[in-house]
């Protein structure tokens, strides 16, 4: 009878057992399927235009250079509300805190003064993919990264180049 109770009680904690480590498989499971308890993953919020010329084909007046010594640019089209636009990117650089070295805006068109750390252009003619008051960011060779138009909010910008910055370390 004592064997009885004790064969029972043994079996009861390898079962047991199973169940502890077969509990998190289940739970990543219904997780998965289900939808519940997964983290928001981070998403780029502009748009990963590949359509776009490597910044050398620009139709610039002046041609732009690119060092590919990990100095990222940020072009914008400085078309309308051009003091707002250039005050918010230069904010936003200033935002990056030590990573701003890494990064130099460029912006077309608009007629003020150059902000510091800005480098102005001209359109020589207008490219059938410029949006008025858009953003582009070009990685250090000049390939398009991302494109941004004008509705996106500045924060979001700096979200996408701080998570580029975080996955391509100097």
């Amino acid at each position: 009878m004592k064997d009885v109770k004790n064969i029972r009680r043994q079996r009861l904690k390898l079962i047991l057992i199973f169940m502890i480590f077969a509990a998190p498989v289940v739970a990543a499971w219904g997780m998965v399927e289900l939808r519940i308890g997964i983290p928001d993953r981070h998403t780029a919020h502009g748009d990963i235009d590949l359509e776009l010329p490597m910044l050398s084909e620009w139709p610039l007046i002046k041609k732009p250079t690119t060092s590919g010594q990990n100095e990222w640019t940020l072009a914008f089209d400085c078309s309308q509300e051009c003091v707002k636009r250039k005050d918010e990117l230069w904010r936003l650089h200033r935002a990056l805190g030590r990573d701003a070295p890494r990064l130099k805006r460029l912006r077309i068109g608009g007629d003020s003064e150059p902000l510091p750390g800005e480098v102005t252009n001209e359109w020589q003619q207008l490219p059938f993919w410029r949006e008025e008051n858009a953003v582009w960011l070009l990685d250090p060779l000049g390939r398009p990264a991302l494109a941004f138009d004008a509705a996106v909010a500045t924060k979001f910008v700096l979200d996408d180049i701080q998570h580029l910055f975080k996955v391509n370390p100097q």
